[in-house]
């Protein structure tokens, strides 16, 4: 089967990278975020789980990183006192959207990293997602987003990053009620509305998650609703261009309607019919003895 203005850090970063211009970064290239305190034979392990080439570029990602962007939103003890989530980011052709696999993560789901990256303005990349032992995930999205600044030479706000580990987290925590696939299919439409018709007041916004959460057939509670009325807000107060976030949503919905109609898609669909078939038959055998 990716929860973020550079600090002093990354310019020590730059200058700890190898000779090779970053501007030189094309298509196919790859950045690796390693966390800081993985064994040698555990990094050497996930760099050949990720197929990565001999001379990658690597970035770092701290505990204590882990901590400055997530501390606000899940206990300390949730994010824990060691750095092992990693991650791959390829750089794709401009205007193929993101695509995210990952393996090991257990609280975060790709459509959750894609929200939250499409957020944090994160566009057209391959991005894999992993840890030697199942994890949260919530860490990665730190390591995503500064693998992406240097591959793409170009700063995300301090404020954006933190909105995005906001609303990776709080996507998470609502999908514990509404079921995961839900809490990001509800995020994504939401932006979706958003990005069509940007919300003057809280009524607007309450307005278009009503109105989401009732197409996708989700039953909220006020306590929810409210929380994401804060969430968009803080969204919506903040420099994000909402018509690329329309546009990488729409690219992450055109590739999921393109598996369907591809022959992997179909042969999925033909599985998933004669599996229903099989229990409908089972289910009139029971009643007919």
């Amino acid at each position: 089967m990716i929860k973020h203005k550079l600090l002093p850090l990354i310019l020590l970063l730059l200058l700890i990278l190898p000779v090779q211009s970053l501007a030189d970064l094309a298509e196919g290239d790859m950045i690796v975020t390693l966390g800081e305190n993985l064994s040698e034979e555990q990094k050497q392990s996930l760099l050949q789980e990720m197929n990565a080439p001999e001379n990658v570029q690597m970035v770092t990602v701290s505990n204590q990183e882990e901590h400055q962007y997530l501390g606000k939103y899940i206990s300390k003890a949730l994010i824990g006192t060691r750095a092992i989530s990693s991650s791959a980011i390829t750089v794709a052709a401009e205007g193929t959207g993101l695509e995210v696999e990952t393996n090991n993560i257990n609280w975060v789901t790709d459509e959750m990293y894609i929200n939250a990256l499409i957020t944090a303005g994160v566009k057209d990349a391959s991005i894999y997602i992993t840890a030697p032992i199942p994890v949260s995930g919530t860490a990665a999205l730190t390591g995503i987003i500064k693998a992406y600044e240097i591959s793409a030479e170009e700063s995300i706000p301090e404020d954006v990053k933190q909105a995005a580990n906001e609303e990776m987290v709080k996507t998470a925590e609502l999908g514990e009620s509404v079921g995961k696939e839900n809490a990001a299919a509800l995020i994504a439409k939401i932006k979706e509305e958003m990005a069509k018709n940007a919300p003057q007041n809280d009524a607007d916004l309450r307005a278009i998650i009503e109105q989401a959460a009732k197409e996708l057939g989700i039953t909220l509670t006020e306590q929810e609703i409210q929380s994401l009325i804060e969430l968009f807000n803080r969204l919506k107060d903040l420099n994000i261009d909402w018509n690329q976030v329309g546009e990488q949503i729409n690219q992450a919905k055109d590739k999921i309607s393109n598996f369907l109609e591809s022959e992997e898609g179909q042969g999925f669909l033909d599985k998933l019919k004669e599996f229903f078939i099989a229990v409908i038959d089972a289910i009139k055998s029971f009643f007919s003895k």
